[in-house]
C-alpha cells in the first residue's frame, strides 16, 4: 500500500528506518502521550518487523506507515491504523511526527489522507482515536478535521505508571462524505 499527498508519502517501514524511527520515538517531548517508546535500535528493529505489509487491513492488526517527504524522502514520522473486526469495518489511528515536522501542517495532510483512503478505497465505516486530554494538539487536530468528541472514559488507562482519563473521537464516513469538498 502507498498514498501520497502533494508533500507526503505514505508507505511501510523497513529495517531500514530503525535508526530514523529511533531518533524521534525516543524523544522525550514527541512522545509524551505515546504508549511505546523504544529504548533501543532492537526494540525499534523488533517492532519494525511486526510492521509488514501483509498486516494491513486484516482485523485485529495496527499497520504502521511511514510518513516521508516528497522533496527529500525523509522519513518524519509514522501512522498507526488499527483495524477493527471485519464486521465492525472500523479503522482507529495514531501519529507520531518527528519534532522537527511539528506545525508545519503534515499531522492535518497525514489524517486527512489516511481517512480519505480508508473511506474511499477500503469503505471502511467509521475512524476512531484515542487521545490523552492533555493531548491539546491532538485533540484540535481531530477537532480540524471533522472528528466529533464521542467519550470521555475517567482513569480508564494506566499510563506511565499512573492512571489517566482516555477520550475517543472519530467520524462516520457518511459524515466525511458530507465534509470533504469543505476540508
Amino acid at each position: 500500500m502507498q498514498l501520497t499527498t502533494d508533500r507526503l508519502c505514505f508507505r511501510p517501514l523497513t529495517s531500514n528506518h530503525a535508526n530514523a524511527v529511533f531518533a524521534y520515538r525516543c524523544d522525550a517531548e514527541t512522545n509524551a502521550f505515546q504508549s511505546w517508546v523504544p529504548r533501543s535500535i532492537k526494540d525499534v528493529q523488533t517492532w519494525l518487523e511486526g510492521c509488514t505489509d501483509a498486516k494491513f487491513n486484516q482485523p485485529g492488526n495496527w499497520s504502521q506507515l511511514g510518513i516521508f517527504t516528497h522533496e527529500d524522502n525523509q522519513l518524519i514520522g509514522d501512522v498507526g491504523l488499527h483495524f477493527i473486526a471485519p464486521e465492525n469495518n472500523q479503522v482507529e489511528l495514531g501519529i507520531t511526527l518527528a519534532k522537527e515536522a511539528h506545525h508545519q501542517g503534515f499531522a492535518s495532510e497525514t489524517i486527512k489522507a489516511v481517512v480519505a483512503y480508508c473511506f474511499g478505497t477500503l469503505n471502511k465505516h467509521r475512524i476512531t482515536a484515542s487521545i490523552d486530554p492533555e493531548n491539546t494538539a491532538s485533540i484540535n487536530l481531530f477537532n480540524r478535521i471533522g472528528f466529533t468528541k464521542e467519550a470521555h472514559f475517567r482513569k480508564s488507562l494506566f499510563f506511565k505508571g499512573r492512571w489517566v482519563d482516555d477520550i475517543i473521537y472519530a467520524i462516520l464516513q457518511e459524515d466525511w462524505n458530507k465534509r470533504k469538498e469543505h476540508v
